[in-house]
């Protein structure tokens, strides 16, 4: 139920979950489909046939709404364990690569080594902005619902 480690796009967490990756201005790559999905826009996804999630999230910035957006990442996390779940934005490198990022705080990952390992097991360019470097930095994967 969960991807091909060989598969484009595909990255492995240090615990063994498998997410994919990919750029949605490129075609959907050969093999299964998702059964779930995060797609990070600042305007809605296209319609698929699978389940998923909308993060708004304008390009090069971050999520509008941060503890939505941990809430939806954790819940991608947690799905990954037996279900194939996809994290997209345009391009596929600065949201999508933050997002893993943050994916991999939740796996275990330090904070501070997040950028890097996704950067080395993903792609060399991903978390384009400083700002996404700083919002892996300081990610809570548990955000209080009192806090603002």
């Amino acid at each position: 139920m969960t991807w091909d480690l060989d598969a484009p796009g595909v990255l492995r967490l240090p615990s063994g979950r498998l997410v994919r990756g990919r750029g949605l201005r490129h075609p959907l790559p050969p093999g299964p489909e998702p059964a779930f999905a995060l797609y990070l826009l600042g305007k809605a996804p296209p319609p698929v046939g699978w389940e998923h999630r909308w993060v708004r999230w304008p390009d090069f910035w971050l999520p509008s709404d941060r503890r939505q957006a941990a809430a939806d990442l954790r819940e991608a996390w947690e799905r990954a364990a037996s279900e194939r779940v996809e994290v997209a934005c345009g391009g596929g490198r600065g949201r999508t690569g933050t997002a893993l990022a943050c994916l991999a705080v939740l796996d275990g990952v330090p904070p501070a080594e997040a950028v890097a390992y996704v950067r080395t097991h993903y792609d060399r360019h991903a978390v384009e902005t400083p700002w996404q470097r700083r919002y892996v930095a300081r990610f809570d994967p548990e955000p209080s619902l009192d806090r603002p």
